[in-house]
């Protein structure tokens, strides 16, 4: 079990052997979630203590990450895929409750069914990749859940006449230009050898910064402490 942690993985276009350097662009691009989280903890804002717990979030999501592409072993997925699993279910919530405006009960019933439609979701995407489209999709698919909670809270909220909900959709938007490039990866990797996963992380650090803002935007004042 223990030798199971240590198994090398190797599913991105840019590593060719288990060495720790042999995916430079990949580590480095994690760079840009540090830089993220340091200009959403900047000074010169109004005080939001959940936003900065986001923000923090982006940055050991680079982190994680970051580890992940230099070790590139079992032990160290994990590293990368709980910390950005923590933010998309945690987001969800607090989109609910700032973008929708639902009560606490709500959106943590929102975000139990949410997180159990992803759950089911899973073994469909597995079965999925023994299809055409389990190959085509790189492994992107498994980000669908995400996508479709992005347009779906934006939509509703412009529906509820709640204006924030248009940078969702927005941000929904560069979310699919990002999933874009992670399902290239293997396909463009014939002509281009350092492949299009780097391109991933610097996309997606704009948009984990991008829904941190929002989230602070449509931050409304109220009798307590807003969630």
């Amino acid at each position: 079990m223990a030798a199971g942690w240590w198994e090398p993985v190797c599913d991105y276009c840019e590593r060719t052997g288990p060495e720790l350097l042999a995916e430079p662009l990949n580590a480095v691009s994690n760079v840009a979630f540090v830089v993220a989280a340091v200009l959403l903890l900047r000074r010169g804002r109004a005080p939001d203590p959940v936003a900065d717990g986001f923000a923090v979030l982006v940055g050991v999501i680079g982190f994680g990450s970051a580890l992940f592409h230099t070790l590139a072993v079992q032990w160290a997925m994990l590293a990368d895929v709980i910390p950005i699993a923590l933010f998309i279910h945690a987001y969800f919530f607090l989109a609910l409750r700032r973008f929708l405006g639902l009560s606490v009960p709500a959106a943590l019933a929102g975000t139990l069914a949410f997180a159990l439609a992803a759950a089911l979701f899973e073994p469909a995407s597995s079965w999925l990749a023994g299809r055409p489209l389990g190959p085509l999709s790189n492994g992107s698919i498994a980000y669908a859940p995400a996508i479709l909670a992005l347009f779906g809270v934006g939509i509703a909220s412009l529906r509820f006449g709640r204006r924030e909900g248009a940078a969702l959709i927005g941000i929904g938007g560069l979310f699919m230009a990002s999933l874009t490039a992670r399902t290239l990866d293997a396909a463009l990797c014939p002509v281009v050898p350092f492949g299009t996963h780097w391109l991933w992380h610097l996309l997606n650090a704009a948009v984990l910064y991008a829904l941190v803002r929002a989230a602070r935007r449509a931050r409304e004042p109220g009798p307590g402490p807003a969630a």
